[in-house]
């Protein structure tokens, strides 16, 4: 198991090369820094289209972090970017087929349901399109032949979220899927039940979140010694908060991933964790990644996934980053 001081060198490592090879030039970092700001901030290299194509449901506060994340890297480079998505696998790879069809200068790409996007991915390496991928999908980097992955390993964040219901003494927790057939979802389950081989694995419909509360609320009343709930999205897991407080439960709830309202609720007590695999930080590492291939003609991770996560955010750590979080890159 890879450590959380090893996620954030990698992803340092990456930023910084990336930060470096924005300032420097062959005639000196002072001009070219001059440069890039008399040409409003970006960088003095040639213009090209990106797409940022993802399996995102409409109104998912998650993605709303990755898309500002890409958005600065592409301010930043000098890149046109253009964001598509669909929570439909087949809908999602005719996005990327749309992309190539364009002819966009590169491609960054969630691989959730990895096999229905291989097509369309492969489609984009043989038309000489640069892809990388992010959040889903760590293993698919090979494979797809993909230039970069910037996420978590998603069963190695299950299991450290496992280990921490291990040591609070968790007896039956609910482990809640709310997109079934995503690869990334399961393996974070699948991680805490290794763990914690009692957890229960509690499907909802994640793109309807009255749904979500209302499921988790009838999940409370059927089995009072439900003591843990897993929630893998911050809303989702604030609507378990709702169906705990209505229901009388004392099950404590964590989860993966954050936004200001998850920064809240660890403040106020009614979250215990939440899984930080900083969804700024993959949009901005994958957009930059391509103006680095672009401009370098060379990859960032040395064939390897660059890792975001995991780490964890709780009573401990969570004040430190509640400034970045209103500003929605934590």
């Amino acid at each position: 198991m890879r450590t959380n001081s090893t996620h954030v060198r990698l992803a340092a490592v990456a930023v910084i090369g990336a930060m470096a090879l924005a300032g420097c030039s062959s005639t000196g970092g002072k001009k070219a820094t001059e440069e890039q700001n008399a040409k409003g901030g970006h960088a003095n290299t040639p213009r090209f289209t990106a797409a940022l194509i993802t399996h995102s449901a409409p109104g998912d506060t998650f993605w709303d972090m990755v898309r500002k994340g890409a958005q600065a890297a592409a301010d930043k480079d000098n890149i046109k970017l253009e964001y598509y998505s669909d929570p439909d696998a087949a809908k999602q790879a005719s996005l990327v087929q749309a992309a190539v069809d364009k002819k966009v200068g590169g491609i960054a790409v969630t691989l959730a349901k990895p096999n229905a996007l291989r097509k369309a991915v492969k489609n984009a390496t043989a038309a000489g399109i640069p892809v990388d991928g992010l959040n889903s999908g760590t293993d698919q980097m090979g494979p797809m032949g993909l230039i970069g992955f910037f996420g978590q390993d998603e069963l190695v964040a299950g299991q450290a979220a496992g280990d921490r219901l291990k040591k609070a003494g968790a007896k039956q927790p609910i482990c809640i899927i709310h997109e079934q057939g995503n690869v990334g979802l399961n393996d974070r389950c699948k991680g805490v039940k290794e763990k914690v081989p009692s957890t229960k694995v509690v499907y909802v419909n994640g793109a309807d979140l009255p749904s979500v509360r209302s499921t988790i609320t009838a999940t409370l009343q059927e089995n009072k010694k439900i003591d843990w709930i897993v929630g893998l999205q911050g809303d989702v897991s604030l609507n378990a908060v709702k169906a705990v407080k209505s229901t009388g439960s004392k099950a404590k709830v964590g989860t993966f991933d954050t936004n200001p309202g998850i920064v809240k609720a660890i403040q106020d007590g009614t979250v215990q964790f939440a899984v930080d695999q900083q969804p700024w930080l993959q949009g901005y590492l994958a957009i930059d990644a391509l103006w680095f291939y672009r401009n370098n003609g060379d990859t960032v991770g040395g064939g390897k996934p660059t890792l975001t996560g995991p780490a964890f955010v709780d009573k401990s750590n969570v004040d430190k980053i509640a400034d970045y979080a209103k500003k929605g890159t934590r």
